[in-house]
């Protein structure tokens, strides 16, 4: 098999490490393989792929599009390095308000599955870095949400030692006890 799959501490969300074959001349790997991600619990279908570019410093997020638009998301680092959160959204959730931070670069090629429910968010830890994920469901401008990133409450440990980078939508997101119960999933 191609990929190794770790399920993390929040279920659900699972980091994906894929086999990389390489030689003098590069390397080749395999970034998604329908059949082998539904065998290892994976079984929902992509419909858009996303490509990011993000100067030093940079946060986005947290992220997230409101029912009946929620998506799953398969996040990758193809160049540079960051932390990539993902935080369990759903107030009738076991790990409501639980987070996992895992780092993906250009070196390590791992990937992170994030189910819908959850909020996403990544810091840029290089000069820059490229993201490529996939998502279950089409951008809707309607449904599109946000949490703010420094919320006290999810204290998240975003493992920076300087002031990020935000944009002006990031910088006014609200905090999640301040966000309607019908924005939030289920």
């Amino acid at each position: 098999m191609p990929f190794e799959f770790e399920k993390q501490k929040i279920e659900d969300v699972i980091l994906v490490k894929p086999k990389i074959y390489g030689d003098n001349r590069g390397f080749f790997m395999e970034s998604y393989k329908k059949s082998d991600f539904y065998n290892n619990g994976i079984k929902t279908e992509f419909l858009q792929d996303n490509y990011s570019k993000s100067s030093a410093r940079v946060l986005r997020g947290l992220h997230y599009q409101a029912n009946p638009f929620g998506q799953a998301k398969l996040v990758r680092c193809t160049k540079g390095r960051i932390y990539d959160i993902a935080v369990d959204i759903r107030p009738q959730s076991k790990t409501f308000k639980q987070y996992i931070k895992i780092e993906l670069s250009e070196t390590n090629n791992y990937m992170l599955f994030i189910p819908e429910g959850f909020a996403h968010g990544f810091v840029v830890l290089s000069e820059e870095a490229e993201l490529l994920y996939k998502t279950t469901k089409e951008y809707a401008p309607q449904a599109d949400k946000g949490i703010l990133w420094s919320d006290k409450d999810l204290n998240i440990d975003w493992g920076i030692d300087f002031e990020p980078v935000l944009s002006e939508k990031d910088k006014r997101q609200p905090e999640l006890k301040d966000i309607k119960k019908e924005d939030l999933p289920e």
